[in-house]
């Protein structure tokens, strides 16, 4: 247990460290960036499978792909469709809009982890999809930035969302 502990907080300290080395030598960028990164390691230290934690570690930084499926690119409905698969056992379509109808919506307040988050960033249907962490924070693939966790709290996100839920069973 301890072992395991040891191993968690390294891998959080870690995180903290690489966000921080990256961030811009401007203190305004880094205070933000520091804030960020305690937050993000705040939301993967409260994830109550570690199975996911695995998940999501092996997967960050992952670039981003149209179509891929695996660790040479991904896209973000692949993702979802692979996280869903191995962490939960769950069958998901493959393209984000029909992800969408496999599940049954609730606010976006009472989402619980792996619940999905749809978004629609070219107005109308949807057209990204993530999946909920904690404390507002969420998985997905970026097409900028690769698989990374990221802040639901972002303007950007909050314009862009159009559904989220759990999985029918």
């Amino acid at each position: 247990m301890t072992s395991r502990l040891s191993h968690h907080s390294f891998i959080l300290v870690c995180l903290l460290s690489v966000i921080t080395l990256y961030s811009c030598s401007s203190r305004k960028h880094a205070a933000i960036s520091n804030t960020k990164a305690a937050g993000i390691a705040e939301a993967m230290s409260h994830l109550k499978s570690k199975k996911l934690y695995r998940f999501i570690t092996d997967w960050t930084g992952v670039r981003y792909r149209l179509g891929g499926l695996d660790k040479s690119g991904i896209d973000c409905s692949g993702f979802a469709l692979l996280l869903q698969k191995d962490i939960y056992g769950f069958s998901l379509p493959r393209r984000s809009r029909d992800q969408a109808d496999a599940v049954n919506e609730r606010k976006v307040s009472q989402l619980k982890e792996g619940d999905l988050i749809f978004f629609s960033f070219g107005g109308g249907a949807v057209d990204h999809v993530g999946v909920y962490l904690d404390n507002d924070y969420f998985v997905h693939a970026s097409t900028s930035k690769g698989v990374i966790v990221d802040d639901l709290r972002l303007p950007v996100y909050q314009k862009a969302i159009v559904k989220a839920g759990s999985l029918k069973n």
